[in-house]
């Protein structure tokens, strides 16, 4: 692994129930934007991006059409991401609810690590 790259693993089962959910369409587009955040160092931030106010969460985002999706995930020792959670995003703001269930996910991680 050279160190630019990223190893990107989801955290329990949240992130396949909402990927297997999605359409393949969107599946794809998550698929491709995961790859970039895996190999390149620098990422654009339309595709993944700090989270301000939260708790260290990053945001993984994908749009297709007009439909915006974000995927919640954070870095641990390193190149480490952990994926989290994800949602379809139907309003400019994060809703809050979704940023509460990433950190108590997160936390989670923590404890059983």
């Amino acid at each position: 692994m050279d160190e630019f790259e990223r190893e990107i693993i989801p955290f329990e089962n949240h992130f396949w129930d909402f990927y297997e959910k999605l359409n393949p369409k969107v599946q794809k587009k998550f698929d491709w934007t995961i790859s970039l955040i895996e190999r390149n160092r620098i990422v654009p931030k339309q595709y993944f991006d700090y989270m301000t106010g939260t708790n260290g969460l990053w945001e993984i985002r994908v749009k297709v059409g007009s439909d915006i999706y974000r995927v919640f995930s954070f870095f641990d020792k390193g190149n480490l991401i952990i994926l989290l959670c994800g949602f379809q995003k139907k309003t400019q703001k994060t809703p809050k609810k979704e940023i509460k269930k990433a950190e108590k996910l997160k936390k989670r991680y923590y404890e059983n690590k």
